[in-house]
């Protein structure tokens, strides 16, 4: 059984709480350690329980409270080593910090079986996460901040219960939208961010090979609504006959979580 939880969803900051029956870890800390504090209180979490936190990629709004948060709780920082290279080189991470460079091995901390995989991002070396519950069956994965998702990511997600997957942009809001085109150019890159259209399209596969439990993360406050994002999923599903909470159950992530916890 996995306890999941988006604490953060949003440009403002983004961070995941995955737990288990020995304890859990996060994935970014997006904003401040102040905010991450009261917010695993909200969800009932005791920070102690926390026993490592995985980032993403370096970029602000996926670490914006690290430095203060891991050094507080002493709590070791993971990464692939080119984000611990660019943490240190921004100075969020120091001499006071504990962090471990991940390979593509899995790694077990609290209990938990932790599977990187690369995304494809504007950043130095961005990874997303498959989590193994202490059951050694139940997997969920992290899939945000991706321009595109790869066969290789594809494959690597398939088959896990929950996917917390981005949905970032809809194509049309943006590009009519305020972001000038240098950014908007960005955004739509094979570097850039998921599209409800392109997160819609991976969801087909997911959903067909078992993913019973999805969430849409990381919405652009600017160029998505929720109601988007969730219609472009649902219909896209329906069309392919996959209906909601009779094959899978859809959730949005919210910029600040009021939902709680899903169990899976």
């Amino acid at each position: 059984m996995l306890r999941f939880c988006p604490l953060f969803s949003s440009s403002s900051g983004n961070s995941v709480y995955i737990g288990d029956r020995d304890g859990g870890i996060l994935v970014d800390v997006g904003r401040s350690a102040k905010q991450t504090d009261l917010m695993l209180n909200k969800i009932g979490v005791d920070i102690s329980s926390v026993k490592g936190i995985f980032i993403t990629h370096e970029h602000t709004d996926h670490v914006n409270g690290l430095s203060v948060f891991a050094a507080r709780h002493n709590i070791p920082v993971y990464a692939a080593p080119g984000t611990l290279l660019a943490l240190k080189n921004k100075g969020v991470l120091s001499a006071k910090h504990v962090d471990i460079a991940l390979n593509t091995d899995e790694i077990s901390v609290a209990g938990l079986n932790i599977k990187p995989f690369r995304t494809s991002h504007d950043c130095a070396d961005g990874r997303g996460y498959v989590i193994t519950g202490c059951d050694g069956v139940t997997r969920a994965a992290i899939a945000t901040d991706t321009g595109f998702v790869s066969p290789d990511l594809l494959s690597t997600i398939t088959g896990c219960k929950l996917v917390y997957i981005e949905s970032n942009h809809d194509v049309a809001m943006l590009r009519s939208g305020p972001y000038p085109y240098t950014l908007q150019k960005r955004i739509l890159s094979d570097m850039g961010h998921l599209s409800n259209d392109a997160c819609a399209d991976a969801l087909c596969a997911l959903v067909n090979k078992g993913t019973t439990h999805v969430v849409l993360a990381h919405l652009s406050q600017e160029n998505n609504t929720p109601h988007l994002a969730y219609d472009t999923s649902v219909t896209t599903l329906r069309d392919m006959g996959a209906l909601e909470n009779r094959d899978y159950i859809l959730k949005v992530a919210e910029p600040e979580n009021n939902d709680g916890i899903i169990t899976v």
